[in-house]
């Protein structure tokens, strides 16, 4: 037990975490495990693991920023998906809201050959968010390409403003039943069951083949399975924005340039072109340098007064 604690006050100071616990703690995060959970597994200090997200999820955004650039697309689809920090949008008051608490979105723009997430961005499910979104989207790509929204009419402007005429856009509308199950405990764990779409054409000229939202809603599946702070029902949800984006900044690097799509038996990345191999974990531990250990100071006694 003595070295069991012994072990974790050694690497609760981020300056002496050894690469091997930062690619043990990196590796368990992006397999959808807790904070907690990881310092668990990883025998490290809570607040060491708290500690290295900010560092590894600013370290993910820049890369993100720098590498997702020039993408070459045919086919690009965009969704919003829910999630809240602290507390739902109902239950927080004015001045948590203030904080950054409440319902958040999660805008994603995935390109639909290559599987790769092009762009996204968390904020309101609003007009602001939109624009903000869709400009970012239209600056990673190389060319014209054909999107594919939801009927969120927040969308069309911001699409409008991001590409004025240089797009074929059209929006995909689901409409959905009452919830499948015979019992109300069933109907209330159970998805709205889909009884048809309806499509509309905006700008330009969308093959009709393929106005669809089919794989970046799967892709709202895979960020649930990987991140805890997205599943549904529990207590794991984010406390704060910060690190909810980090969070999200560490998945979407992970899921680009480490994870082999099973349908593509390549990353997303390497199917876009943007990269030649699958990076590796140590490779996004190795995002952020590890600082030396730092010399501690004379340690000076102090002696009590004696009144």
């Amino acid at each position: 037990m003595l070295d069991r604690v012994r072990k974790v006050h050694y690497f609760s100071g981020m300056n002496k975490l050894p690469i091997e616990k930062r690619i043990q703690i990196i590796k368990c995060l992006v397999e959808g495990n807790s904070l907690r959970s990881t310092s668990r597994l990883c025998d490290v200090a809570f607040n060491t693991v708290l500690k290295l997200l900010p560092e590894i999820g600013n370290a993910c955004a820049e890369f993100h920023n720098e590498k997702v650039v020039n993408v070459k697309s045919q086919r690009v689809q965009a969704d919003e998906i829910w999630s809240f920090i602290g507390s739902k949008e109902k239950n927080t008051s004015t001045e948590r809201k203030e904080e950054g608490c409440g319902d958040v979105w999660t805008w994603t723009a995935l390109d639909a050959d290559s599987k790769l997430i092009v762009s996204w961005y968390v904020g309101e499910r609003d007009a602001l968010a939109a624009n903000y979104f869709m400009h970012d989207v239209s600056l990673r790509l190389a060319n014209r390409v054909q999107l594919t929204t939801d009927g969120h009419h927040a969308y069309l402007d911001a699409v409008d403003n991001a590409f004025q005429l240089d797009i074929d856009y059209a929006t995909l509308i689901k409409l959905y039943g009452a919830p499948a199950g015979e019992s109300q405990t069933e109907r209330k764990y159970s998805p709205n069951e889909c009884n048809g779409t309806k499509t509309k054409v905006v700008t330009g000229e969308p093959n009709p083949k393929f106005i669809s939202t089919s794989y970046v809603e799967r892709q709202n599946l895979t960020m649930r399975m990987h991140m805890r702070r997205f599943t549904r029902l529990t207590n794991a949800f984010s406390k704060k924005l910060e690190n909810h984006c980090h969070a999200i900044a560490l998945h979407f690097v992970y899921y680009n340039f480490i994870r082999i799509h099973k349908s593509l038996s390549v990353t997303p990345a390497m199917q876009a072109g943007l990269a030649k191999k699958p990076m590796t974990i140590e490779d996004i531990a190795n995002l952020v340098p590890i600082d030396a250990p730092k010399k501690r100071g004379a340690y000076n006694k102090k002696k009590n007064n004696v009144l």
